[in-house]
């Protein structure tokens, strides 16, 4: 009952929003803002299944490549900033140097150097996402309490093992922010990225459907990547929840207590 109870929380205020849009766009005769009812009409003749295998699976492909490698780097090299004062103290000022960079300005840059293709669009999410991740797992890391270093040491757990076992599984909770501080910038860098010299992709059918004054069509767009998000924000949610059930039952006892 508590997971139906949680889905229902979570679809709604999105089905209220969804039905005042429904009741006050009725009967609208703008161009530029249809009815909703002619927008799910788009929606359902645009967005097929070989539309989806064409704009829709390469923009995921290109969002999930850039995540993962950004979680990679983010959470590798947090590590070890968290983990060395001296490191951590020469490289803070040019972290925060890069952090402060929106990376939409740094696409046509980008573009020199790696092209037009995917690896161009890759590297703007990476380049997006890698700050949030990083600065939470170097804080992550750095709050570990040193008791529970202390005492790993006294039993002998050291190198590899202290960081699998002791110092991630700390810092967890605060990496899993990052990581989901950063799946919304992929998900916003994906569609920008798309937006520069693209054949395809779900940010470029959007502005194709723009230029060529395919309103409905294009607000059917907006919709799927508005789902999209709310899919990849729920899946999130289940795997942060599993990955950390150790830190949610902590909480519930302190609560209790």
């Amino acid at each position: 009952m508590n997971v139906v109870k949680r889905i229902l929380l979570a679809i709604a205020l999105p089905l209220i929003l969804f039905a005042g849009w429904y009741v006050l766009s009725a009967g609208s005769e703008s161009f530029y803002s249809p009815p909703l009812e002619k927008i799910l009409v788009a929606f359902g003749d645009t967005w097929s299944l070989d539309r989806l295998k064409a704009d829709v699976a390469p923009s995921l492909l290109r969002l999930f490549a850039g995540y993962l490698l950004a979680a990679l780097i983010g959470i590798g090299a947090g590590v070890a900033i968290g983990m060395n004062r001296r490191l951590r103290a020469a490289v803070e000022p040019v972290l925060e140097f890069f952090r402060a960079i929106p990376p939409p300005v740094l696409v046509p840059v980008i573009m020199l150097f790696a092209g037009i293709g995917d690896a161009m669009k890759v590297i703007v999410i990476v380049f997006g996402c890698i700050w949030p991740i990083l600065l939470n797992t170097v804080e992550g890391v750095r709050a570990v309490d040193s008791v529970v270093l202390e005492t790993a040491r006294s039993y002998g757990v050291n190198g590899v093992a202290r960081i699998t076992k002791v110092i991630l599984p700390s810092a967890g909770p605060q990496i899993a922010t990052g990581l989901r501080q950063a799946l919304s910038i992929a998900i916003i860098l994906m569609v920008i990225s798309e937006m520069f010299a693209a054949s395809n992709g779900l940010g470029f059918t959007i502005v194709q459907f723009q230029r060529s004054f395919a309103i409905p069509e294009m607000w059917s767009g907006i919709i799927l990547l508005g789902l999209l998000g709310f899919v990849l924000s729920l899946l999130f949610r289940l795997a942060e929840r599993r990955a950390l059930r150790w830190y949610e039952g902590l909480r519930a006892a302190q609560r209790q207590s």
